[in-house]
Formats: C-alpha cells, structure tokens, sequence
C-alpha cells in the first residue's frame, strides 16, 4: 500500500516543499501589513463581480477588480453541524479537521506565529472556538463574540485585556458596523505610531463577521431593497430534499416550514442579500480607513467566508451538505506583489495559513496541509490539485474533479454524480446511467484513495441502511433565542406555515 504521502501526491494534494512556497524566502521590506476580513455563511454566488447582477456589493467588487479571485475555493468539510468551528481552526492551523482539533490543542496557529515574528496582532468579531483557544491564538482584541450566533442588534461582546476578557457588555451597533468600528480604530492607532515614529511593527488584523449568519435580520432599507426586487428562485430550488442526507432535522433547516414555499425563500434569499449588501458597507469603510490612513499600499486584504448555505437551493435552509452552494466560499486576496486576476484551480481555505505565513517572512510548520496560494498568481500549475475531497461528520463523503462530482450517502447508501460542466446546479443524478458507470467507479476509487490519504476510516456504505426517503412535510418548529420578535411571527407563526 502507498504511503499517505504518496497517495497526497498522486491525488495532486501534496503539499508542496518548502522552498515552493517561499516560506524559506527572505522576508521583504518593509513585510505587509494582513488584513482577513471573515464573513460568515457566505455564498461563493452573493458576488457581484463575480457574476451576481441581483446583488449589490460595490466594495467586494473593488476588491475583485484590485485583486485575485479564487473561483473554485472550498471548506474542507467539516466534523460538526456546526461548520464555522472547524473552518475556522483549519485557517488558523493549515490543517484539515482530520488532522486538528477544532480547539486547536498542541498545534501552532496563525496569529501566534505571526506575533513571534515581530506581528501586532489583533482580533475583533466572532470566535466560536472556545475561550481558552482564544487566549492562546491573541493578546489584544476588542469587541469579541465568544459563541456561534446572535442577534445582530445586540452582540453580546467582550475585549481581550492581561491575559483574561474583560467588558462584557451588549454591542450597541448592528454586529457588522460594531466590528468595522473596532478594526478601524485599531488602524488608526497603527497608523498614528507609524507616523509618530513609535512603532514600525507589521501588523495581522482578523475580523470574522458574524453576517450575513442567521438571525436574517439586516437593517429595514436593506431588506425592503430586495423585497422589491422580487428575487427569483434558486435554479435548484426544491420544496423539500429529495431523500434524507442524514442533517434534515438541525436549527439551521428549521427555519423555513416544510416543504418549503416560494414566497417565504424569496424573503429569505432579500434578507440575506440584505446582510451580504450591509456588510459589503462595512467592508467598504474598513478599505477607505487603509486608503485615509497610508496603509493600503502595503497591506494585504484577504476576504473569505467560512462556507457557503443553501438558502432554498435543493429544499435546504443551512449548510450541512455537501453541495456547491455550501461548500464553496468566497477568497479574494488583495495587496503588494498580487496582481489582479482569477483562477479555477482548486483551492481550500487552510491554504491561507502557508500563504498569510510566507507573506509575513514566517516558515511554515511541518505536518500542514495547505499550501502557498502565491504559486497560483505566480504563474505556478493551475491543476496544482486534480480534485478536491469534501467530508461531512461520518454522514457524507464528496469527491470532485475538474468535471464530475461524486457525493456518497453512506448511512442510507445513496450516491450522486454530477456532470458540472452540464449541470453546475447538481440537479441531474447520473448515477444509474450505464453510460456514466466508469466515470462513476473512478470517482469512487478517488475518493476511496482521499480517505486513505486522510486517514479518513467512515465506510462508504453500510449493511442495514436507513430509510432513503422522509417526508417533512407539517413537521413541528420552534424558534431558536436568537431570532428576533418580527422573524418569529413572520417565519414561525402557523399562519405563516
């Protein structure tokens, strides 16, 4: 049996040496400056450079046209229904959540070897990883979100202050405007030392927005914007899934009655657009503060988002699955040295880790999975990975190439495969089509050789499977605490059922 690097290799996932990333470069001067602006359950199709004329995201726009764009960029997977968790340690270790806990125990992350190599660091904004694998990632930080989710009208905050948090207290802004707020004032003040000669220090800023997440409640003129625009349908949308993927019944399903109905996802789909258009806002501010402030020039912004949703697109609400709409996620990166452009090459978000590092002059550890991403507007090989694997708790496993795509359902024993040349809304199962057997058996020996790799050991079937189908329909909802009163009565009234 080949070696799990070997294997790496031949799945065109290995990373690469050292000296291919540039990590062992020496570090240019003056080293940029990093800024991550992290959204949260943003689709890769809420763009509008990249090809959304229904959304408006003039500030995400003019970083796709100042920068370069990672068209095909993917979470890993995820071990939780709750996929922000790992997608976040995963950026700041270089890991897949295979290889990392997601408290991110015993391995080095990306603030902290940043601040060893003489980085400011700070964070404001959403941590759903626990308190302690805060403390150890920061030592400076306001206006922090210790939890998953909140009313965006009333984030509940704290700083980071001696080791310990400090100021609890309720955000008096909307969630957005309140973390902008806190990163501005934080480039200020770098930008104020600079100038006043105090201080030349680099420094690495993370603000992982808690929208355009749940609770859907972005400012009234926001979502009346999209309300009168009478959003269409998802391509894909369906009323209900077509059979049970094993995540039917979780909070982020259960906000929308079964089967699902088209006024009630049009509103949803306004008021998300809404998030994503009132973030772009903020984005907006926090990019005008660099330019105010001299600091554009040399520093490098990254714009992500944790994972994708469904939002109506196959009868689902969140992001446990492993479809295109929620597995793929936003990356551009902008800043000295990068030119503006865009690849299809397959990419995932632990690939920031390498990158961020090498920007920084700073070696990457060994035993991470990601990989420089600086190959890729470098000129490197497009098909620096032949394919990409997606695993979901022991629920789902998805293996896809550059045009076939392969989801097995081990639990139930169902398979898909997509042709996404033809069919990039993954409607068309042609797992039962004779003429689409071999490609359909070399995705499975694919994605068996992944699990290898990975040291991935779910089987990929099971002898006394569940039952496929299960209707939803009529089926008891309550609220979750963080929705507010209007969403409540609007979305979880019988009358709205």
């Amino acid at each position: 049996m080949l070696a799990p690097v070997a294997l790496l290799a031949l799945l065109g996932c290995a990373p690469p040496a050292a000296d291919e990333t540039g990590a062992d470069a020496e570090p240019q001067a003056p080293r940029p400056n990093i800024l991550f602006l992290f959204a949260d359950d943003q689709r890769a199709d809420t763009i509008g450079a990249w090809g959304n004329d229904l959304i408006d995201t003039p500030n995400l726009d003019r970083l796709v046209a100042e920068g370069w764009s990672f068209r095909r960029n993917y979470v890993f997977g995820s071990n939780s229904g709750a996929v922000c968790v790992p997608s976040r340690a995963m950026v700041l270790t270089g890991r897949s959540w295979m290889r990392s806990p997601n408290r991110m125990e015993g391995v080095p992350t990306l603030p902290r070897l940043l601040e060893s190599a003489g980085y400011r660091t700070f964070i404001t904004g959403k941590w759903h990883n626990g308190e302690e694998a805060l403390l150890r990632a920061f030592d400076r930080g306001t206006a922090i979100y210790l939890g998953g989710m909140a009313d965006h009208t009333q984030t509940e905050v704290q700083d980071i202050e001696n080791g310990g948090m400090v100021r609890r207290r309720a955000g008096e802004t909307f969630s957005s405007e309140l973390f902008a707020d806190a990163v501005i004032e934080f480039l200020d003040e770098q930008a104020g030392a600079k100038a006043s000669g105090e201080s030349d220090q680099p420094f690495f800023a993370y603000v992982p927005f808690t929208a355009p997440h749940d609770p859907r409640q972005p400012p009234p003129e926001y979502r009346e914007r999209y309300y009168q625009r009478n959003l269409p349908l998802p391509a894909n949308y369906m009323p209900q899934h077509p059979f049970d993927n094993g995540a039917l019944i979780l909070r982020d399903e259960n906000l929308a009655a079964w089967p699902r109905n088209e006024d009630v996802i049009r509103d949803q789909l306004a008021e998300y657009y809404g998030l994503i258009s009132h973030l772009d806002e903020q984005v907006g501010r926090i990019l005008d503060a660099l330019d105010e402030n001299g600091q554009a020039e040399n520093t490098i912004v990254v714009y992500a988002a944790d994972h994708g949703l469904a939002v109506g697109s196959h009868g689902l609400l969140g992001k446990q699955n492993l479809y295109e709409h929620s597995m793929r996620c936003p990356l551009i990166i902008r800043g000295p040295g990068i030119p503006a452009g865009t690849t299809d090459a397959f990419t995932y978000l632990y690939d920031l880790f390498p990158t961020l590092l090498a920007a920084g002059g700073v070696e990457a550890p060994p035993g991470i999975d990601g990989r420089d991403l600086a190959l890729l507007w470098s000129g490197g090989d497009p098909t620096w990975r032949k394919s990409v694997f997606l695993p979901y708790r022991d629920l789902m496993r998805a293996v896809r190439d550059d045009r076939y795509k392969l989801i097995v359902y081990p639990l139930v024993n169902h398979r898909q495969l997509f042709d996404l040349s033809d069919d990039p809304d993954e409607l068309n199962n042609l797992i039962a089509d004779p003429d689409h057997a071999e490609t359909a058996a070399r995705l499975e020996a694919l994605l068996e050789g992944w699990q290898t790799a990975m040291g991935d050991t779910v089987p990929l079937s099971v002898s006394d499977p569940a039952p496929l189908h299960r209707d939803l329909t009529g089926t008891e909802r309550e609220p979750d605490r963080w929705q507010p009163d209007w969403i409540v009565e609007k979305y979880f009234d019988v009358a709205a059922d």
